[in-house]
């Protein structure tokens, strides 16, 4: 696990350190529902994240421990990402807001996105 040197103020300053950010909740979300997932699928399942953008949130999650990643040592290469029995706690913990977001989904889409200055 990474070493973080911010003293949080409570539990869910924490929890957002680890997955704060619009990428690593839906990459944490694509591995607790569908197990092992190889890279290219990740990149299909979280749609519109970038190539690079997807590197750097799962090498960040590998280092706080929520992802694992195994490298099979093949040519071509061949790596596999899966959640960590730490990660999928968190997961656990998330579903609540998930499914809140779908009882919703329709209200908050119709919400503007922006307020307008007065």
């Amino acid at each position: 696990m990474r070493k973080r040197k911010k003293v949080y103020s409570c539990g869910l300053e924490a929890a957002l350190a680890v997955i704060g950010g619009k990428w690593k909740f839906l990459i944490l979300w694509t591995l607790s529902n569908g197990g092992a997932r190889r890279f290219g699928e990740l990149r299909r399942a979280v749609t519109g994240i970038s190539e690079k953008m997807l590197i750097q949130e799962l090498k960040e999650l590998e280092l706080d421990g929520i992802v694992s990643r195994k490298d099979f040592k093949e040519v071509p290469p061949r790596v596999e990402y899966s959640i960590t029995p730490f990660g999928a706690e968190l997961a656990i913990a998330t579903r609540p807001l998930c499914e809140w977001g779908t009882r919703h989904i329709r209200r908050i889409g119709s919400l503007p996105t922006q307020i307008a200055a007065e």
